[in-house]
């Protein structure tokens, strides 16, 4: 019983660690530690004390955990092209969309379909963060250099 609750609270500051260092995106409010939710357990009873009437696995009470957020699409672009090629963002309809884009020199890029643009710059990448509701296959391009450096790909559900 007592590694089963060190394991739980294991995992529980793990998630909320997780959740801390998640770097910021410009549409969403930061989260700090304090106002982090933190599950909380009963004190471990003693092994040789005897145990007390426990309610079946299937009574338990479980919260499920919220799925974890994917990390963000990371794309840099070096003499206004892409590195490594056309990053393909696939999602389904009503998803959050996030992705960072790094560039050794000034620019804006621009998700068609969504007409969301955002400056970009050395030292200074542009984060995009919005929900996915459009269905379609929407091109990011650089405006300056006029070259696609990511295709988003939204599904119906």
């Amino acid at each position: 019983m007592r590694k089963a609750l060190l394991a739980l609270a294991a995992v529980v500051v793990l998630a909320v660690a997780f959740a801390v260092l998640q770097p910021g995106d410009d549409d969403e409010e930061p989260v700090s530690p304090a106002s982090a939710t933190v599950a909380t357990t009963e004190p471990a009873a003693d092994e040789d004390a005897p145990a007390a009437e426990e309610a079946p696995a299937s009574q338990a009470e479980t919260t499920p955990a919220a799925p974890p957020r994917p990390a963000p699409t990371r794309i840099r672009v070096r003499g206004g092209r892409p590195v490594g090629g056309v990053k393909t963002i696939e999602v389904k309809r009503g998803d959050r969309i996030h992705f960072t884009v790094s560039s050794d020199q000034p620019d804006e890029v621009h998700v068609h379909g969504y007409d969301l643009a955002r400056q970009v710059a050395p030292g200074a990448p542009a984060r995009f963060s919005f929900t996915a509701d459009a269905d379609g296959i929407f091109e990011v391009e650089l405006h300056g250099s006029h070259a696609q450096i990511a295709s988003l790909e939204v599904q119906p559900r």
